[in-house]
């Protein structure tokens, strides 16, 4: 029986005829019919219409196979340079970096506390200021557009640290945020961090009411309908908001200039949709009835509501590296306490101080210093070690460094309840994302902890590993949402219309479904207990069906964690096939070919962080090492390790390897809130493609990739 070429396609080659009538008659289109009858195509950037035709039309130049002895070398390099950058507690970690927004909190923060003059300040003011856009303005991204919320905030920062505004590039930023609304066009966290200064009027900053902590969780709405990350942020936000704080600053600091009309006629109302009956009109009119009522307050109610708020907070100190772990919990809560009268030199207020210290990393070069919004050691930990699992990488150290690793990760398992029991009332297990966060683990860290520790030891080899991974799943089985899927911290976390209320602009208030997690949840159960969970279970024909029922019409899916829809439709992929999917069904088959249509020329696939903003845009950008890799995982698990589209993206891995063993990223592929916030893991670079060297080599021996 002769082989099936998965490449070939009758349908797109009939396309691919029409397409060489179209070119022939369009004016300026250089292409012509080649000897074997392709399209001969000039060399053009990635992602112009030529290339994505070129892509889409099949037409990218033929290449051989990688050899095992290739794979066997990058995989012996790159794994190499990973074991060496282990810690000697057995964990990885890698920096964390996100915008200058991190950088701005923190000198806003040096500010409030009276220190402006504190050495620090004008270190991260370096950083900065280093960040700002040729043509003015900060961006959310690399390579993105200037961000009118993080301009400014980071326009402002500088001002504090001394920068005057008459510099020429401080002159090009205010240009670039004017035109783009002013101060009143940014998010209200932004507006927050302005109102503390008396740079924006309390009365325009929408009510964050802490009567909110007195609702009872049985009502049909309370505090727990927030996702986790908004609940950290905005309990310890409301305590700030019902006291109102004022800091006064030179008038040297002031930002005046950020609004068009002028700080006395300047127009700061919150905006109204034009359709009078919607949740956002809504809320605008609860928030101005908030308000009016404030007029009035009843101060037991008030004091009572404070104190419930001040009390969630210090539990949830205990036990966590500062509240929820993420800088604008952690400085919120700090602040929140200094507003309450507690001193520096109090252990709680110590404690929280340092735990944002700890979020420094000092850059000598340039003696600046560049702030993380949190760490990732859990993360970037499992995720290592189920790369080394799948690799079988060979030298003995390779053993010791996956015990070492899987103890490490042992010891971090939550054993505590957290805010997830009120929804999900079962026993505590998972995982967390950072150094120390019991309240708050995390389905995803929860999953791949335990696809590592699986990977790595055998039932029976481990009875620790054993007894954790119970308890693991347990949890994860509780956190199944009604609509089959699984979000990330919470259960049935999914009320859309509270998306609307005023301060929620940070496109991350709820905590729903997701794809790309509830696709690692089905890989889970074929890697932790295949014995138990096959497509007949009922756990997973509920996931099945959530995951059909998101997929995008072009056949690929949505990434929340991971930019984007190359996350979200690899992912898919793979635990569609590791569960036993029919990997030919329509469905399927349509997200492999979209995959195939948006494979780059250079044969890497890339995607950038505007796709969550444009979804046009989907399947475009510069190529990069972790996207490639997710790209060649996910055809790996839909059959297609013998295509020309596969051998391409392998060829891409090896060609942009260093010597060293590993590879360069600039693009930012990680996501933290789309539209809002985004992420550049240091480490995605390196053991995503080691992941996919791995399951390429397990398919060429004939293993489960």
């Amino acid at each position: 029986m002769s082989r099936i070429d998965p490449d070939r396609n009758p349908r797109r080659e009939r396309w691919l005829e029409r397409l060489s009538e179209l070119l022939s008659g369009v004016p300026g289109a250089r292409y012509a019919m080649a000897g074997d009858g392709n399209l001969s195509l000039p060399q053009e950037p990635a992602n112009t219409l030529h290339a994505q035709a070129a892509t889409k039309s099949g037409l990218l130049p033929k290449v051989k196979a990688p050899s095992p002895e290739q794979i066997d070398d990058g995989i012996n390099r790159s794994a190499k340079w990973l074991l060496n950058r282990q810690q000697k507690d057995g964990y990885w970690v890698a920096e964390l970096e996100c915008d200058n927004t991190t950088e701005s909190y923190f000198v806003l923060f040096y500010a409030f506390f009276g220190k402006r003059e504190h050495p620090k300040v004008q270190k991260i003011a370096r950083t900065i200021r280093k960040a700002m856009l040729p043509t003015g303005g900060w961006n959310g991204y690399y390579g993105g557009p200037a961000d009118i919320s993080i301009s400014v905030l980071s326009y402002f920062a500088l001002k504090i640290a001394g920068v005057s505004a008459d510099e020429p590039d401080m002159q090009r930023s205010r240009d670039a945020i004017l035109k783009r609304g002013g101060a009143p066009k940014a998010n209200t966290y932004t507006k927050y961090h302005l109102a503390w200064f008396d740079q924006y009027d309390w009365e325009h900053v929408p009510a964050i009411p802490p009567e909110m902590m007195l609702i009872p969780n049985v009502s049909p709405i309370h505090i727990y309908d927030m996702s986790s990350w908004s609940r950290t942020i905005f309990v310890p936000l409301s305590i700030i908001y019902s006291l109102k704080p004022v800091c006064l600053l030179p008038k040297e600091c002031h930002v005046d200039e950020l609004f068009a009309e002028g700080h006395t006629h300047r127009d700061l109302a919150l905006p109204r949709t034009n359709t009078p009956f919607t949740w956002n009109n809504f809320f605008l009119l609860t928030d101005k009835a908030l308000k009016v009522a404030e007029k009035f307050p009843i101060k037991t109610a008030r004091e009572m509501a404070v104190k419930r708020a001040e009390q969630w907070m210090i539990e949830r100190f205990e036990f966590s590296g500062g509240l929820g772990a993420i800088l604008p919990a952690m400085m919120n809560s700090v602040l929140a306490l200094k507003m309450l009268g507690h001193k520096e030199d109090e252990p709680l207020m110590r404690e929280g101080i340092k735990h944002l210290d700890d979020l420094e990393i000092p850059v000598a070069a340039d003696d600046s210093i560049r702030i993380q919004p949190c760490h990732s050691p859990v993360w970037d930990t499992a995720i290592s070690t189920y790369a080394f699992a799948q690799a079988h990488y060979a030298p003995e150290a390779a053993d010791g460094a996956l015990a070492k690793s899987c103890a490490w990760l042992l010891s971090k398992e939550v054993k505590r309840p957290g805010d997830w029991q009120v929804k999900n009332p079962c026993p505590p297990g998972g995982w967390f994302f950072e150094y120390a966060n019991e309240f708050y683990p995390d389905v995803d860290d929860t999953i791949m902890t335990m696809m590592a520790l699986r990977s790595t030891y055998a039932k029976g080899a481990h009875p620790a590993a054993d007894a954790a991974l119970e308890r693991a799943m347990v949890w994860v089985l509780g956190m199944q949402n009604k609509d089959g899927g699984w979000a990330s911290f919470d259960r049935d976390n999914d009320m859309d219309f509270l998306t609307k209320v005023p301060f929620a602009d940070h496109n991350a208030m709820i905590d729903p479904s997701t794809a790309d997690i509830t696709s690692r949840t089905l890989e889970m159960f074929a890697i932790v207990a295949p014995e138990t969970f096959s497509l007949n279970h009922p756990v997973v024909k509920r996931g099945l069906e959530f995951i059909k029922q998101d997929q995008c019409k072009d056949g690929s899916w949505f990434g929340r964690w991971g930019v984007n829809y190359m996350y979200g439709t690899w992912q898919v992929l793979r635990g569609l096939r590791l569960i036993g999917e029919d990997m030919s069904k329509g469905y399927v088959r349509k997200a492999v070919e979209w995959f195939k249509d948006v494979q780059q020329p250079d044969g890497g696939w890339g995607e950038r962080c505007d796709t969550y903003d444009d979804p046009t845009r989907k399947g475009k950008g510069p190529s990069t090492p972790s996207q490639t890799a997710w790209a060649v995982m996910g055809l790996l698990g839909a059959g297609q390790g013998h295509s020309q589209t596969v051998y391409r993206g392998m060829k891409y891995l090896l060609d942009t390897m260093t010597p060293d063993g590993t590879w360069n990223e600039d693009e930012w592929t990680g996501t933290g809130f789309p539209k809002v916030f985004y992420l550049k893991y240091h480490y995605y670079r390196h053991y995503w493609p080691l992941m996919a060297f791995a399951q390429y080599r397990r398919f060429l021996r004939g293993y489960r990739p």
